[in-house]
């Protein structure tokens, strides 16, 4: 049992999602959390060399460059699907196997790459979420491997603690070998 807490802790540094009871003050909340992203997983990984870089979080777990990676394509996938919801009655997102992803050649790329694309992605989704009016966060789309609908609220939230779970993935691995 020690063990299983242990992994989960790692693996999960800030807790599991947990969805919440919508509202503004927890919206604005997500939305500063997801605005606050690009600087947070700068400062994460600022003077790493490629041996940090290459470096699980955690046994088995993904390297520190996989998971700027990994977040460039994830918060690609959310922007999308935000401007999807926002755009369409009801759409159904595409799916994706973020751990093909993450084994792809372009993860051995230099992380500024990925780094320039959070940094976009997030000033136009800065943008949009500015925008939102109350009846927008109600809007639905579907994800076909849940099979079940969510809200552009239930995206806020997830993406927020998107952002938290992974710059905590690499701040708490900093923490244990003292970088």
């Amino acid at each position: 049992m020690a063990d299983t807490i242990i992994a989960d802790d790692l693996r999960y540094p800030v807790g599991r999602f947990r969805p919440h009871a919508p509202g503004p003050s927890r919206r604005a909340a997500n939305i500063a959390d997801i605005a606050a992203l690009p600087e947070r997983i700068r400062a994460a990984v600022a003077r790493l060399d490629d041996r940090q870089l290459d470096t699980t979080y955690r046994p088995g777990g993904w390297t520190v460059r996989q998971v700027v990676h990994h977040v460039a394509d994830s918060h690609m996938n959310a922007f999308i699907r935000l401007k999807l919801a926002l755009t369409e009655p009801e759409p159904t997102i595409k799916p994706y196997d973020e751990n093909a992803w993450a084994a792809l050649a372009d993860v051995r790329l230099p992380i500024e790459i990925s780094l320039g694309l959070i940094d976009g992605v997030h000033r136009r989704w800065d943008a949009i979420n500015a925008s939102l009016q109350e009846a927008d966060y109600a809007r639905l789309w579907t994800h076909p491997e849940h099979g079940k609908t969510f809200t552009i609220d239930y995206l806020l939230q997830n993406y927020a603690w998107h952002s938290r779970h992974h710059v905590a993935h690499i701040t708490a691995l900093r923490a244990r070998e003292n970088w």
